[in-house]
Order: C-alpha cells, then structure tokens, then sequence
C-alpha cells in the first residue's frame, strides 16, 4: 500500500474513533494548548495519542475530563489534586462495567432534552433514570456528571441557558424528594455550606445523600453565616453538624472551624471534597471526615453516630 492510501485509511480510523486534535479541544472547551500540554506532562491528568509525528489526538472521553478538571478548578481544588478526584471517578466507572454504557446513553438523552428545553421529556428521563438506578447513582452517575460538564463550558453559545434550566428542573426536583423524605428519625443531622460554596443544588443532593432509615438530615440554606451556626445548633439540637464544601477550607476558615467546635453541643463533620482534601491536614483534630461519594459519606456518618469512627 502506498503512502498517501495508508494515510487516508489512518484518517478514516481517526473519524471512527472520534479522535480531535488539540486546536480544536482548545476550541471545544476553552482551555488553550499550552495548558492542555502542562495537564499532561506535569500532573498526567490528560493522556491523549498520537500520531506518527507526534500530534496529540483526543477522544470524547478525554474531553469529558477536560471539562471536569474545569469544573474542579472553578470550585477552588488545586490542580495538582484533582488527578486523584479523576483517578476515583474512572475506577468507580471501571467498577459499573455494562452500566457505564446506559448512564453514557441517559446523559446523552438529557442533554438532547436540554437543547429543545423539554421539561416534559425531561420528567420521563429522570423517572427513568431513578426505576433503574440508586439514588446515588442517579445523581452522581448521570444527571451531576452533565450539570457539571455545563457549568464548566459555559463559553459556548446556549450553554448557559442550558444549565439553568438543568439547574432549576434539579433542584425542584430534589425538593420534592426532600419533602417527601421529611419524617421523623431516631437521629437528626444538621447540614450546612461553608462559605464558598456556590450551587444550591449541591447542597440539596448532598441532604438526599446523607439521609437514611434512621438517620434525618435538616438543611439550613446557602448562606447560613458561619457565625451563627453554634446558635442554630443550640436551638435544633442535632446529633451532628455537618458542613458542605467542594473546596479546600482556607487557613482562616481551618481557625473559623476551631473556634465553632469550642462553641458547640455536637460534633462537627467535614463532607464533600474539601473533606477528601483535608483529611490528612484534619487528622486527630476534632473535625471528622465523611468523603465526598454517597455511600461512603452515609456509613462514615452512622459509624460516627454509633461511636465507632474516630476523627
């Protein structure tokens, strides 16, 4: 075979795989080449192909974690730290073999609903996606996945239009399953945001997540003053506070956080990422750490409840 017809069956092969070349990833998500190279060769957050003569090719996936990284990086977690945030998705996505597949297809479907702005096709995928799914999985697997990637690529014509409309569909829905989840339990957590964080929606899929058969979750809403939690606390007695942050506490929020232990009648526990991140910084402190997955943030939580988890 000839040059030029060996190069015309390598192009092909490209088109099947979908495989982009950096100018237009560039395009495609807003982050420029120079910064798609240092992801690369500094914290191998990106591991693209390459041609023959050494061009970097990208696939869809690629790009998906292009626009995660983003979405990491707007909620202040440091560059360097967001490889394990991606290295923990990939293993779980790993781990739902088949499933991986249909939650592809759901976001897929809802992001074609979100550009005819279909709230009634809408309604039949996320009641699809719940018959067959957990409710960790709808969220963290299928519906968040997509809110992210919008809030992230932003710069596109209609995309911001886009994610407000996802955004106000999720969060009544979530309301709704919130109020329908509202009866008594033997223990009660109190659930707030550290300053910082910016999406109610956050908060209100972080207050399904935590809530189980005996464990209730009352949610103060975004803004609650720091200040004023020990008051709150001693009005509702919780169990537990638990505060919400996607981004690592700063050193004046770490001094702001001791003051409200020595302030409070429960203990304090740290979820969501910025627990991922702290975790080692908050060791032995008395400030516990419940993760940032669903599952893992339930148990650490009872286990803390029972007794049996240390901070």
């Amino acid at each position: 075979m000839n040059e030029q017809g060996r190069n015309r069956l390598i192009e092909q092969a490209l088109d099947q795989l979908e495989l982009f070349p950096i100018r237009e990833v560039s395009r495609l998500t807003g982050v420029n080449a120079v910064t798609l190279r240092a992801w690369e060769r500094r914290y191998g957050l990106i591991r693209p192909t390459r041609t023959d003569s050494g061009h970097r090719l990208y696939s869809q996936a690629d790009i998906d974690d292009i626009r995660r990284i983003l979405g990491w990086l707007e909620r202040g977690v440091a560059v360097s730290k967001v490889g394990s945030i991606l290295a923990r998705g990939h293993a779980l996505a790993g781990q739902a073999g088949d499933t991986t597949g249909a939650w592809l297809r759901w976001q897929q479907q809802i992001r074609q609903a979100l550009q005819r702005f279909d709230v009634a096709g809408l309604d039949r995928l996320y009641d699809e996606v719940f018959a067959a799914n957990t409710l960790d999985q709808v969220f963290a697997e299928v519906f968040m996945p997509v809110w992210h990637d919008l809030a992230a690529g932003q710069g596109e014509y209609g995309q911001t239009s886009e994610w407000l409309f996802l955004d106000q569909f999720l969060r009544g829905r979530v309301f709704a399953r919130m109020q329908l989840a509202h009866t008594p339990r033997s223990r009660t957590v109190l659930l707030a945001a550290l300053p910082g964080l910016r999406h109610e929606l956050e908060l209100l899929v972080a207050s399904l997540t935590l809530g189980s058969d005996d464990v209730g979750v009352t949610t103060l809403a975004a803004g609650q003053p720091l200040q004023e939690l020990a008051l709150a606390c001693e009005r509702l007695r919780p169990d537990a506070l638990v505060l919400l942050s996607h981004q690592p506490p700063t050193a004046e929020v770490c001094r702001r956080l001791v003051r409200l232990v020595a302030g409070l009648h429960c203990p304090l526990l740290l979820a969501g990422e910025a627990s991922e991140v702290a975790q080692e910084s908050l060791a032995g402190s008395p400030i516990a750490c419940l993760g940032a997955q669903g599952s893992v943030m339930r148990q650490r939580l009872r286990q803390f409840l029972a007794g049996q988890l240390d901070t």
